[in-house]
């Protein structure tokens, strides 16, 4: 299905400029942007995969993962082609990837509209929306229209993106979205420019105004990759940086494995995720996570106060052992998140 963009502008020659992301293609009649779903037709911008999700699944929460976020809950998880990221390690590559729509017409999954999406919500008593597997920014328009639609129904709605959303789009989403995971992928322009094909600096900005000027509960994720950005210093200079955001924003440092076009650096070891699991904690972070491994310590929930565990994680069997969501039974402490 083909839906007109919400934010874009005309250029001269019949060209256009879209404004969902920070990559702000000029894209002219029958091209595409960066993200091969947003096209010019005819003078008009058109996102060419609304209503059509390529993998709908039931997820527990903490796959996305959003630690601090109504724990043990199911939500409902959906995602299209595209992405305007073009990373090497993507571990969703045969969904973000795909460009020549084309030549792939009679693969664009099933028909799901936003309002098949709600009513399944609905009838299966699933309370939350996430909009995940590939960029879901480059598919806004179906995320916008879904939201808005969940947000009516009472269902929350999460985001699991990699922040190089523009300001308009944001800001035209936040009224909805209730949560969202973030992927900080590294804390240089060099690796943003070279694997990503894109700019650190908005995702920081995004990052920011997230956490201090908005009612969306953020946590940030972060893959290690083995020599390109997991030194001791860039991991002290990303945890310090998001102390100084907020202290009380959860960081996953999760495990790499080869895949895609990154074949040839090895997976991520237990000693390296344990490191950057302390750099986290000595730079002031209350709450940080390892994820892609197992490591029921490092998954759990502690008081940052006492001490005391209050949330049990083992991959995903997660036990709650407080008294009351939100509140340390030990000391009173109140644990930030989205707990009702």
């Amino acid at each position: 299905m083909r839906k007109e963009a919400y934010l874009f502008r005309p250029l001269a020659d019949s060209a256009v400029q879209c404004q969902v992301c920070e990559h702000f293609c000029a894209i002219k009649p029958g091209e595409a942007g960066r993200c091969g779903v947003r096209r010019n037709i005819d003078g008009t911008l058109y996102l060419v995969v609304y209503g059509e999700a390529i993998a709908i699944h039931v997820d527990p929460i903490e796959k996305k993962p959003l630690f601090h976020f109504l724990p043990r809950g199911e939500i409902l998880s959906i995602g299209t082609y595209g992405c305007n990221f073009r990373c090497p390690f993507c571990q969703n590559w045969q969904m973000s990837q795909v460009r020549d729509f084309d030549d792939q017409r009679d693969y664009l999954g099933r028909r799901a509209t936003p309002e098949l999406l709600v009513d399944t919500c609905v009838r299966e008593r699933i309370p939350m929306i996430a909009y995940t597997y590939n960029e879901p920014t480059v598919f806004f328009e179906y995320t916008y229209d879904t939201a808005k639609l969940a947000h009516e129904r009472g269902i929350k709605n999460v985001y699991v993106s990699n922040g190089y959303m523009s300001r308009a789009m944001l800001e035209m989403l936040e009224p909805y979205l209730d949560g969202i995971n973030v992927d900080l992928k590294a804390f240089t322009e060099e690796f943003y420019r070279t694997q990503c094909q894109a700019r650190l600096e908005p995702v920081k900005r995004n990052i920011a105004y997230i956490a201090r000027e908005t009612d969306i509960w953020i946590e940030i994720t972060t893959l290690l990759i083995p020599g390109l950005n997991d030194s001791t210093e860039e991991l002290q200079a990303m945890a310090r940086w998001l102390a100084e955001v907020d202290p009380e924003m959860p960081w996953h440092v999760t495990a790499f494995h080869p895949d895609y076009q990154m074949l040839d650096r090895p997976s991520t070891s237990q000693a390296a995720l344990t490191r950057a699991y302390e750099i986290g904690k000595e730079a002031g972070l209350r709450y940080v996570y390892v994820g892609n491994v197992l490591d029921a310590d490092r998954e759990s929930t502690y008081c940052p106060n006492c001490g005391k565990k209050l949330i049990q994680r083992y991959w995903y069997n997660v036990q709650e052992t407080w008294r009351e969501r939100g509140r340390c039974d030990r000391c009173g402490y109140a644990i930030a998140g989205v707990w009702a």
